[in-house]
């Protein structure tokens, strides 16, 4: 039997979210939760334990940047896997979310196949 993998994607535009979950569903094993912005998502990380975090940078309530930094500071957490998937583009935008603590930063539009090889890798899965 493979393992389960709870993958959490946060996005404020539910396009995206549906689009990176369809991708995600391609890993057997992976069950994916969904969260409008960095406040949902912080709140379901209080609810559940994830393997994988998958978010946007601008979002409205809480941004990414506060999301990672919140799960960063989190014990339970962490340690779990955070993938960027943003529109920003910018150096200093990938630099300040890796320096947050972000394991991946990928930029929109991105294809289903970076998101999980980057996944894969994050993960050590063959």
């Amino acid at each position: 039997m493979t393992q389960q993998i709870r993958a959490l994607v946060v996005d404020d535009s539910q396009a995206m979210r549906r689009s990176i979950m369809y991708a995600l569903q391609r890993l057997s094993g992976v069950v994916c939760t969904e969260a409008q912005d960095g406040a949902e998502g912080l709140k379901k990380l209080t609810q559940a334990r994830f393997d994988l975090v998958l978010t946007d940078i601008n979002m409205p309530l809480m941004d990414g940047l506060k999301l990672i930094s919140h799960i960063r500071q989190a014990s339970e957490h962490r340690d779990v896997p955070i993938i960027v998937v943003t529109t920003e583009g910018a150096a200093a935008d990938r630099e300040r979310a890796m320096k947050l603590g972000a394991s991946a930063y990928l930029v929109k539009p991105v294809q289903a196949k970076v998101v999980l090889d980057t996944v894969r890798d994050l993960l050590k899965l063959d």
